[in-house]
């Protein structure tokens, strides 16, 4: 049976409490917070940091193909599936697709690589959802929305969850939209959207795929479903005969509500909680619906990710004020200093800068990093062998850099040297972090993101972070 073989998610380090936000407008309070997304983080950095933490037991090169669910691609015209197989270190036969412009996109995708696997042209398929989606200052969407990703595993071997069926309606609906020139997303009537294209679509998916597959909504243990507010899911499932203690958390409260990824993040953290021989159905909403239907199996205890859901939200840090969510967000227009790279020598080193492949001497067994033809140590020339290197070190030295561009507000970025576990030592920024704590020795661990914009190609590196708490055991 195909399913679900392993699962993993990402949350930014950084929440921003509702209460600033309405402080800034002068607004009622509302409660809760939202995950919020560095200065250096897009969709592409988050779907490989949830790509990393799904597949932190299974080699990547068994990965078959990489399915990019997202309505936030830095790209209007670039594949997005394609960097984030390279940043994972994956096989050059890999199929990339991106699955884009709907908010269902991602169990949409989830369909796409269960038909994929079933027909028998792959066997490992990668589905990875992730939304960096802005909300305009002032409005109701500033106080929704949240960034976060989700990567799903599927396969037909040794799985937690078999996917025994789903079902698509497709529906032509004007409800929240981005045209490729907005920078915000709009919205015609709430209520209007609420009933048409939310609740109606939704009822009409799930009574066909009882009616398809036989399914009693009791026998229904987790009913996990997008939706624009949090308590819509509990209504919809009134109505289906669903009981309500069922009802998948929206996570609204603590992470907001993360677009293409919301469904699939939910899954994982329902995944997280899940017992052998539970019934679970997972609904997409977007000019249509999608659901599927899961069934647990006594492996599931075993797909879940490296922190998943839980960790994440449990080693997230707030910001202290609304001026930085306006500077992540780079909301304020103003100039901005912009490094120059070569996009020919970017394209050229992709193997050491996307995939972040190092070098061991075979003659003295020496790492090192960046690849050159002779061995620093024991001075072998072309005697050596190309590696993948680990993603966690410690602080060998670092230095505090107060002049980054001209952007001295938001400096001093620490400048590391650190040695990687296992051996190898790079140099590279640090980002999530407070740069006063940085200190010798200090444990880290590389996280992918993007460095700046060259003549509007944007060029993607790795950094390092301390190690964030929540790691499952």
């Amino acid at each position: 049976m195909v399913g679900i073989k392993a699962c993993g998610a990402y949350i930014p380090l950084y929440s921003l409490s509702r209460e600033l936000i309405a402080k800034a407008w002068d607004f009622p309070p509302v409660p809760g917070s939202r995950a919020l997304a560095n200065i250096d983080e897009d969709s592409i950095t988050m779907a490989v940091e949830a790509g990393w933490d799904c597949l932190h037991k299974i080699e990547p090169k068994t990965v078959d193909g990489v399915y990019f669910a997202t309505t936030t691609s830095p790209y209007a015209e670039k594949q997005g599936a394609a960097l984030i197989a390279a940043a994972l270190d994956m096989r050059k036969d890999v199929q990339t697709i991106d699955f884009t412009d709907s908010l269902r996109a991602g169990t949409t995708a989830m369909i796409a690589a269960y038909n994929a696997i079933k027909s028998g042209t792959a066997n490992n398929i990668l589905v990875v959802a992730s939304d960096c989606r802005i909300g305009e200052p002032e409005s109701m969407f500033e106080f929704q929305m949240g960034d976060g990703a989700a990567a799903i595993l599927l396969s037909k071997d040794d799985v937690g969850a078999t996917i025994e069926g789903f079902h698509t309606v497709s529906e032509e609906f004007t409800g929240p939209w981005r045209r490729a020139k907005d920078t915000y997303i709009r919205e015609f009537e709430v209520k209007h959207d609420g009933i048409y294209g939310f609740a109606n679509q939704v009822g009409a998916v799930l009574m066909g795929l009882a009616q398809k597959y036989k399914l009693d909504p009791k026998s229904v243990s987790k009913l996990i479903m997008y939706a624009p507010d949090p308590r819509a899911p509990a209504e919809i499932a009134k109505r289906m005969g669903v009981d309500a203690k069922n009802v998948q958390d929206t996570m609204f409260f603590s992470i907001g509500n993360t677009g293409t990824a919301l469904a699939p993040m939910m899954l994982v953290a329902a995944l997280e909680q899940a017992q052998p021989n539970q019934k679970m159905v997972v609904v997409g909403v977007g000019d249509g619906a999608d659901a599927l239907l899961l069934n647990t199996t006594d492996k599931v205890a075993q797909i879940k990710g490296k922190r998943g859901i839980t960790g994440h939200i449990f080693s997230m840090k707030p910001l202290k004020n609304y001026n930085e969510y306006i500077r992540n967000k780079q909301l304020l227009e103003r100039e901005r200093f912009s490094r120059r790279t070569s996009t020919v020598i970017y394209y050229r080193d992709k193997a050491k800068i996307l995939n972040l492949h190092g070098m061991k001497c075979k003659a003295c067994g020496t790492i090192q990093y960046p690849i050159q033809r002779v061995c620093i140590e024991c001075g072998a020339k072309d005697n050596w062998e190309e590696i993948r290197l680990p993603k966690t070190g410690k602080v060998f030295t670092f230095t505090l850099d107060h002049l980054v561009g001209g952007e001295y507000l938001v400096t001093p970025v620490p400048r590391i040297i650190v040695n990687l576990d296992g051996g190898g030592r790079i140099f590279l920024e640090m980002t999530d972090c407070e740069p006063n704590e940085v200190k010798i020795d200090m444990p880290v661990e590389l996280t992918f993101r993007w460095l700046h914009e060259s003549a509007y190609f944007r060029h993607y590196y790795w950094k390092c972070r301390p190690v964030r708490g929540g790691i499952s055991t």
